[in-house]
């Protein structure tokens, strides 16, 4: 199996379009500003993994077709990355095995919270089946392949982003450290979170975005979790630097 990430999702929490709002956005009639809940699947060196399960993670898995996951890897608690996970059931019934599920102590606890009838003493029948395993800055392998965390900031929440390889992915932050951007130097393919242009108190703005990938010096970089705050894709896409593009739901890259 040949290395690649499929966008699930690009949008931010609300997704676009957003209920209730008729801007240019979230009006556009082009599908690549129809953005699910930010997440991505990773095939690499023959396993298969989803970053961050939000809301729309059942529509995802049907829409692509998916049958199978090694692992889910999550970046933080919010609710846009995780809310998803009761359908991770669907799997268990298929498999008839617990799902394993890799994220730092904080991102346990809420699992653990929000999902309390998964970790009950006496569990009602048909509930998810989680195997979770704790993680922080420290790379860490998955069935013997490597996978390296990188640390960044989501405001005041610490977050991480993922490496593989030649691939590096980062959501849902707006610093990342000189060192930590270090352990993405080299990768081919980058992929980095912005919600607009302006600054933003958790995300960063597109010019932060930019900094960061120019910093990074991935041949190719691609926009996520964009809201509908930003230009859309055919008028973002005109602006942006050689090397750079939005990303958009379903596109595959190969790394």
């Amino acid at each position: 199996m040949q290395n690649s990430i499929t966008f699930l999702g690009t949008g931010t929490s609300q997704g676009i379009p957003m209920i209730g709002c008729h801007c240019q956005v979230c009006d556009s009639a082009d599908p690549r500003d129809k953005r699910l809940r930010s997440s991505a699947l990773v095939d690499y060196e023959g396993i298969r993994i989803l970053i961050d399960a939000g809301p729309d993670f059942r529509q995802q898995m049907l829409r692509e077709d998916v049958t199978s996951l090694d692992a889910i890897l999550l970046t933080h608690p919010h609710k846009d990355h995780t809310g998803g996970l009761d359908d991770v059931r669907a799997f268990n019934y298929i498999t008839g095995k617990n799902m394993p599920i890799y994220c730092e102590p904080n991102v346990q606890a809420s699992l653990k919270m929000e999902y309390s009838y998964a970790f009950a003493e006496h569990k009602y029948p048909g509930v998810p089946s989680f195997e979770l395993h704790t993680i922080g800055t420290e790379p860490f392998t998955i069935k013997g392949v490597e996978i390296i965390p990188v640390r960044a900031m989501h405001y005041k929440l610490p977050v991480l982003g993922y490496r593989f390889g030649k691939l590096g992915y980062l959501t849902d932050a707006n610093y990342i450290s000189d060192e930590d951007i270090e352990k993405f130097r080299g990768v081919d393919v980058f992929v980095i979170n912005t919600i607009r242009r302006e600054k933003h108190i958790s995300h960063f703005s597109l010019d932060e975005a930019l900094d960061v990938a120019r910093r990074v010096g991935a041949r190719q970089t691609y926009l996520t979790h964009l809201s509908h705050q930003i230009d859309k894709y055919s008028e973002l896409s005109l602006f942006l630097p050689d090397g750079v593009a939005p990303a958009y739901d379903t596109l595959r890259v190969k790394f």
